[in-house]
């Protein structure tokens, strides 16, 4: 209706005014205009009353809300900083506020802590089983092996395999005596045989099931000198263009019959020898015949094996002889090599009948010693060193040329050696300024090397039990005297004996 007025006539009617006009209603169109104008008002009620601006029983306020515009709220201006000082220390406004984990967020972080310990559960798992990883490949052995085992079956004959026929077939010969053609079975390993190898034959079928592995005895492998010794030819000897110190030609000697011929042999050949097979060292207790052995295995790179000769005598029938096979057979497989008998009179003594077992033991022993040392079969790079303090105790057989070429002797120390000897002790030693050394160098005692070195340790050990740091003359006089004390009276009688 625009801005029409709506006003109630007195007969009852409604006049209405709208640009100067005026109108007259009936009854019906006065009570449809009533009724719209209810419904509408209530329309409008209920929905301001869902904005809670008027009451819903509030006709007038409803009226006016409809009828009048919505005033709008007074805002303050917005704050300027003219004229207002800069406030020092952190804008607040621009301040981090505190923030706190929620609900959920401590859930979410809950729930990433247990994954993290499943990843770790995770990697500790895979490290064990790479670290029992070789005891499952240990205990897959064991079981490939029963396996084995049963295919094999048992009993089982040994035999010896003559020839490779191909790959599957070979020929084998039984301790009784005949030959037989048999099969190789799928398991055995092909690369171990070889003829002469000892082989498993199955009892019935008289097939090949297995090798039997090596019979050396575990005494030859504790012989090998795994680490080579600190001794070297610098501490033994040393030659200048005057004069020649310590062992210097023994040195030379064994030089010439041991290491020249494993490191140059075209030299040999060039001159049209043969190099010597093996050299004796001997002399007197103390004089260095072990500490030049040492010193070999030091300078070459050759298998070194040591052996005592008493080592050789062993308790049941046989196994002497059968020791000394494998010796030498361990040090064929191992050329060039060097083998080492120290105390060699122990089983090299002369022979002579004998109702004893033992004596005639050791006999067997050294004839095949001997038969190893100059054999039917050549030896090859194998090279070998006896040490003894009584050579004439030994066999003549033993020592003669082709077996052992050349005799290293090992004289008491003279005037020179024995002060460069005494050098070589005291070099370390924190000596006193009224130590002479010359006096111990003159001196008629037949000093050997060892003893030498025995005086100089007892004499630390003298000056040590009076809680000093320095040897004095005092200190080497008295170690001598007992040394040569102990060397002299309470010595083994009849052995070695020296003049005074």
């Amino acid at each position: 209706m625009g801005t029409a007025d709506v006003k109630r006539g007195a007969a009852g009617g409604v006049s209405c005014e709208e640009k100067g006009s005026r109108y007259r209603l009936d009854g019906a169109v006065e009570r449809g205009l009533r009724e719209r104008l209810r419904l509408r008002l209530r329309s409008t009620r209920r929905r301001l009353a869902r904005r809670q601006l008027v009451r819903p029983h509030s006709p007038t306020r409803l009226l006016s809300a409809i009828m009048k515009p919505e005033k709008k709220k007074w805002e303050p201006p917005l704050p300027t900083r003219v004229g207002k000082k800069k406030k020092r220390g952190p804008d607040p406004t621009q301040k981090l506020p505190a923030v706190f984990p929620t609900t959920r967020c401590k859930l979410k972080l809950l729930k990433m802590d247990r994954i993290k310990d499943h990843l770790l559960l995770e990697e500790e798992f895979v490290l064990n089983q790479e670290r029992l990883k070789p005891t499952l490949t240990e205990d897959k052995n064991v079981e490939e092996r029963t396996r084995v085992d049963d295919l094999r079956g048992s009993p089982m004959s040994v035999g010896t395999l003559e020839e490779i026929i191909d790959d599957d077939h070979a020929l084998v010969s039984s301790s009784s005596g005949p030959e037989y053609y048999v099969s190789i079975m799928s398991f055995v390993d092909k690369d171990q045989l070889e003829p002469g190898c000892s082989v498993l034959l199955h009892h019935k079928a008289m097939a090949i099931v297995g090798v039997l592995a090596d019979d050396t005895d575990p005494m030859v492998n504790m012989m090998k000198v795994d680490k080579a010794p600190t001794e070297s030819y610098a501490d033994i000897g040393a030659s200048d263009a005057r004069q020649s110190l310590g062992l210097e030609q023994q040195i030379q000697e064994i030089k010439e019959a041991v290491e020249l011929p494993l490191t140059h042999p075209e030299l040999y050949e060039e001159m049209g020898i043969k190099p010597p097979k093996g050299v004796i060292l001997y002399g007197v207790p103390g004089t260095g015949k072990t500490l030049l052995a040492k010193a070999v295995a030091n300078q070459t790179s050759a298998t070194f094996l040591r052996i005592v000769g008493s080592e050789l005598i062993q308790k049941y029938l046989g196994d002497g002889p059968k020791l000394v096979r494998e010796l030498f057979k361990a040090a064929g497989e191992m050329a060039p090599s060097i083998v080492f008998i120290d105390e060699i009179d122990a089983v090299g003594t002369k022979r002579y009948d004998s109702n004893s077992g033992g004596e005639r033991e050791i006999q067997r022993t050294m004839l095949e010693l001997l038969n190893q040392l100059d054999g039917f079969d050549d030896r090859g790079d194998v090279k070998v060193i006896m040490a003894t303090n009584k050579i004439e105790s030994l066999d003549p057989a033993l020592i003669r040329p082709g077996r052992i070429d050349r005799k290293i002797e090992f004289p008491l120390p003279d005037i020179k050696t024995k002060r460069y000897i005494f050098k070589i002790h005291t070099s370390r030693m924190n000596l006193a300024d009224d130590v002479d050394l010359e006096e111990f160098v003159h001196a008629k005692d037949e000093l050997s090397g060892a003893d030498i070195k025995a005086v100089c340790t007892e004499a630390g050990l003298l000056a040590l039990r009076e809680r000093r740091m320095r040897v004095t003359m005092a200190d080497l006089r008295a170690a001598r005297e007992k040394t040569m004390f102990a060397k002299k009276d309470n010595g083994p009688e009849g052995l070695f004996p020296f003049t005074i």
